[in-house]
């Protein structure tokens, strides 16, 4: 009879009464055989009855009769009796929401420049399972991911390609210039630039490629060329902006393209080589060491922040001039005019005797340093873009530069000094430059076609170089001209028309070129805040041939500097912990972040 309570016990055979350490059957005591729950059992069974209704649902509706074999078969099948948890009711992500997940992980660490085993990290893993409500989510591996980047870098080319040869008339611009990775690599970053058919300016990275040969420049020629036959683009190049180092002044000889000399590359040697022997060094150098004791002290900085707060002003650091970074000095010397009493109050309080402050005079230097400086920090930021049109600009702001350099009766004798200095070296590196391109684009541009930067003796000259490149650019329409059929007749005498008009005619106009230079000319100027492209967008009808030429001329960057950006994000790509990049895998991930960024 013991053996048999042992084997039922209560609840028809779902409970199991426990024994004694001497092995005898203990009654007050009952084991769960579905969940090993133990109870206290004192005759009554309601307490049983509730477990049994609350977390086994599915045993409580077996029937009364349970034998010693239904018993053992509960038990061994208490997994599936028992009530499943809220995790094991939440479904598994489907095929496609994976992969749409993997492709947007993907996207993202192109774009943003990550790591690609960031997929590894256990905190990433688990905002996953947590946004996906999956927690038997994992992310895909590095292969995976390298390989979903690879397909949307092959995927972006093809439509960067097509847009190359639909959209691109003829003339596309590049960008190039070298730069060395965190693991002494040497690579060759490339941009593109031109107008489509709707008049927006176009600009993408073309390629960052590994360079093993040095800097030659037969070398620099032939690495230009073959990114050009890469893109199919070898025929469409009309410039090529790179700085103004002797290889690739010698290397854009060797090519039958345009040159464009960085002008903010320029403008920055200018004003570097004159700094360098002005009378501001004195107080630059008291700068610098200035600047120099708070960047290497932690506590120094925290004091001045301190005192900065205590004047009601702005907590900042101070900024350490680099004569490689553009407009450091003239940042270094108006934080330190906008810090001047912080600084003396931080200095006093350290009792700091080592360091000398500057002079009321020198002070009063640095003031007109800043004066002197602060327009060519707004050219080099103006000519240095690439989402507008830059090209037809370098010569009205280096008009206003020279406006600024002229020397002024108040000007004591180290400014003169430093104007004089200016406007010589500014005048020599820009003597080497592609003046005619910049007239030209200059008088396309809708908003300075007046060339009021230039003496008047010289606008004549750009206006006639116009119209003998439309004249030129007649004949060879005309050639590509087809045969008649009956379909197109009246489309042939249309164009017969054109030429006609276009020829030495009687016409009222000397040739249909002068009447449309003379018809652009006569336009009104539109304001300095307007979109040159726009205009250009809403008359390209009535210029066909000037707009032709107006695409061609504007597209060109007047810097380098998209190059410099490209470099900025391949900084973040190849770095020391990645510098075993693969050469191929640097390119897509730096060009596919550039095309990810400017596609939003």
């Amino acid at each position: 009879m013991e053996e048999h309570l042992r084997v039922v016990g209560p609840m028809n055979g779902k409970f199991t009464f426990q024994k004694h350490p001497n092995g005898t059957i203990d009654r007050g005591r009952v084991t769960c055989l579905l969940c090993k729950k133990e109870f206290a059992y004192h005759r009554s069974s309601s307490s049983l009855s509730y477990h049994i209704n609350a977390k086994h649902p599915v045993a409580s509706a077996a029937t009364a009769n349970v034998s010693g074999e239904d018993v053992s078969n509960l038990a061994s099948n208490s997994k599936a009796l028992r009530q499943t948890t809220l995790g094991e009711n939440t479904p598994c992500m489907s095929k496609s929401a994976t992969d749409r997940l993997t492709n947007i992980l993907a996207k993202w660490i192109a774009m943003n420049c990550r790591p690609i085993n960031i997929v590894e990290d256990k905190g990433l893993t688990e905002v996953l399972q947590t946004a996906s409500n999956d927690p038997s989510y994992k992310p895909p591996c590095r292969t995976t991911v390298t390989n979903k980047i690879s397909k949307m870098y092959n995927g972006e080319k093809k439509n960067k390609l097509e847009i190359l040869v639909e959209d691109s008339p003829n003339c596309v611009a590049i960008t190039g210039d070298h730069c060395t990775s965190a693991g002494n690599h040497s690579y060759l970053g490339v941009t593109g630039h031109f107008i489509d058919g709707e008049w927006n300016l176009n600009s993408f990275a073309l390629t960052v490629m590994k360079t093993e040969t040095r800097h030659f420049a037969d070398k620099c020629a032939e690495q230009f060329l073959k990114v050009a036959n890469d893109w199919g683009i070898e025929n469409k190049i009309s410039t090529i902006g790179t700085d103004s180092a002797a290889n690739m002044l010698a290397a854009m000889r060797a090519l039958p393209y345009e040159h464009i000399a960085c002008n903010a590359h320029i403008l920055q040697r200018t004003i570097t080589v004159c700094l360098d022997g002005s009378g501001f060094v004195g107080v630059l150098a008291k700068c610098r060491k200035i600047v120099g004791n708070f960047k290497q002290s932690p506590a120094s900085t925290t004091e001045l922040n301190q005192q900065q707060v205590a004047l009601g002003q702005k907590s900042e650091q101070l900024i350490q001039d680099v004569p490689t970074r553009w407009n450091l000095t003239l940042a270094m010397v108006s934080r330190l005019l906008r810090n001047r009493e912080a600084v003396q109050a931080t200095l006093d309080q350290q009792n700091n005797h080592r360091l000398v402050m500057p002079s009321e005079a020198e002070w009063g230097k640095l003031q007109r340093l800043e004066v002197l400086l602060e327009p060519c920090r707004y050219v080099t930021e103006l000519l240095g873009g690439e989402a507008y049109i830059s090209c037809s600009v370098v010569l009205p702001a280096f008009r206003h530069l020279d406006r600024v350099m002229d020397i002024t009766d108040e000007d004591p004798a180290y400014v003169v000094k430093f104007k004089n200095a200016f406007q010589r070296d500014l005048a020599a590196r820009r003597a080497d430059a592609n003046e005619t391109w910049f007239k030209l684009a200059t008088a396309l541009d809708p908003r300075f076609k007046d060339l009021k930067c230039l003496p008047r003796e010289k606008r004549d000259q750009v206006w006639t170089s116009l119209e003998n490149m439309l004249q030129e650019a007649e004949p060879r329409r005309a050639a590509t001209l087809q045969p008649s059929t009956e379909d197109d007749e009246p489309a042939q005498k249309k164009r017969r028309s054109t030429l006609l008009l276009g020829s030495d005619s009687d016409s009222e106009e000397d040739g249909m070129e002068s009447g449309e230079l003379q018809r652009y000319r006569a336009e009104p100027s539109i304001s300095i805040d307007d979109c040159p492209l726009q205009w250009w967008y809403a008359h390209s009808g009535a210029y066909e041939k000037l707009s032709a030429l107006a695409r061609k001329y504007l597209a060109s960057p007047a810097t380098s500097v998209p190059c410099e950006r490209l470099f900025s994000l391949a900084g973040h790509i190849v770095q020391k912990k990645r510098a075993a990049l693969l050469p191929e895998n640097v390119t897509k991930l730096v060009c596919l972040g550039d095309w990810l960024k400017k596609k939003k």
